[in-house]
């Protein structure tokens, strides 16, 4: 698999560079033809923390895990795990759905792993959205204390799509 590594406050070094390449060369038993792939990986620090994002972009579907922690070693190894469970937990609900198209990006693991349970739909909800702006999202977002919120944007003529980030600030999905 090809690395793509950039670093945000933070030089990456060579040594730190091998033993990202050592972790993530794991992930390439799962993918057929790995060396098609690329893994474009960001490393930020922020105080004492240390965070990686790993995104590995497929023609049918995008893995991506990150991980926080004061070791950037110990945050590189987790965020592999990451992906390795998300990878062995979603195989089987990938190839059902994308039939023989994605069952060719993964390669036959074998092994005895408990297949896990079909995630179902527990529970639908219809709501009537009146239009309005970003600014009255984010309101109604707080009042029903989610972590996001779907409305109808009548600045960009969309329905968007506004979320909680992890670093406490908002986000916007638009959904053209």
């Amino acid at each position: 698999m090809k690395l793509n590594i950039h670093g945000d406050k933070i030089e990456v070094t060579e040594a730190i560079k091998d033993h990202i390449a050592k972790k993530i060369s794991k992930l390439d038993k799962y993918l057929e033809n790995a060396d098609n792939y690329t893994a474009n990986i960001l490393i930020k620090t922020k105080n004492l923390n240390q965070t990686i994002e790993v995104t590995i972009v497929t023609k049918n579907f995008t893995l991506r895990a990150e991980e926080t922690t004061s070791d950037l070693y110990e945050a590189v190894n987790e965020v592999v795990a990451k992906l390795e469970r998300q990878i062995r937990k979603n195989k089987t609900k990938i190839s059902r759905r994308y039939k023989t198209t994605v069952a060719s990006d993964f390669m036959e693991i074998v092994a005895d792993e408990p297949e896990e349970p079909e995630t179902k739909i527990e529970r639908r909800k219809t709501i009537d959205s009146k239009p309005m702006d970003e600014e009255e999202a984010i309101l109604q977002l707080e009042l029903i204390n989610h972590d996001f919120f779907a409305f109808k944007n009548i600045d960009e003529d969309c329905v968007s799509i506004v979320y909680k980030r992890k670093d406490k600030g908002y986000g916007i999905m638009n959904i053209r």
